[in-house]
């Protein structure tokens, strides 16, 4: 168990759901890592909370794919595999495709401008080194390009795919190495649907989840290579 996992309170929220909250966020950026034990009595005391609402955000973490119940184990936060990287990628891919393809009919002059400041943005969080805020950067960049589709059913199925992604996106971007690559191709993407090149926006925009993709099946190999 980190250390750092501490309970974010906030005001306006029931308990149980600033318990799941917390321990989501843990999953998502790795303070939990994977095949880790969450043991109720211990994160009770750990968030200074009963274990009640602990009880209850394992449940719903459990209903998101994040926990899986172990017989004789209990519950452990659920491991990244292969077969649940292409699941989410390889939807999200079609839908990432699509997106760039109607920002480039439909973008407005002022999400242009919040798209290369986005760009702008992404790149100075680089510099940082803090993976929270390189990813928060990163989505931020995103939202911006599904939002200009001006498509609200598209935007609420990329939202549903929103938590697994951010996990396996908060991976990728913890390799600095790869830094540089995602920044280009920000820009070629945002050059793209400035200039309503959907070919290349388009083809651009598979690639940034192909090498996303590449990157973690490597991790994950490395992984199991040194278990």
């Amino acid at each position: 168990m980190q250390d750092n996992l501490q309970v974010n309170m906030d005001e306006f929220l029931p308990l149980r759901d600033v318990v799941f909250n917390t321990l989501r966020q843990a999953i998502l950026t790795g303070e939990l890592k994977p095949g880790e034990r969450l043991m109720e009595i211990h994160l009770a005391n750990r968030l200074g909370v009963s274990r009640t609402p602990i009880r209850e955000a394992i449940r719903k973490l459990e209903l998101e794919g994040l926990v899986i119940m172990i017989p004789r184990r209990g519950a452990e936060v659920a491991k990244i595999t292969e077969k649940s990287l292409q699941d989410v990628l390889e939807v999200r891919r079609a839908l990432d495709a699509l997106s760039v393809e109607l920002a480039c009919e439909r973008i407005s002059e002022e999400e242009l401008i919040q798209l290369k400041n986005a760009c702008d943005e992404f790149e100075k969080a680089t510099h940082t080194k803090d993976p929270k805020k390189i990813a928060k950067a990163d989505v931020e960049l995103h939202d911006i390009i599904v939002k200009a589709t001006g498509n609200s059913r598209l935007v609420q199925m990329v939202n549903n795919l929103s938590e697994q992604m951010y996990r396996y996106r908060f991976e990728y971007i913890k390799d600095a190495s790869k830094h540089q690559r995602l920044i280009d191709e920000h820009r070629v993407i945002y050059e793209s649907i400035r200039n309503k090149d959907k070919t290349t926006a388009s083809e651009t925009a598979k690639l940034h989840i192909d090498n996303q993709e590449t990157s973690v099946m490597e991790q994950i190999h490395s992984e199991r290579k040194i278990k």
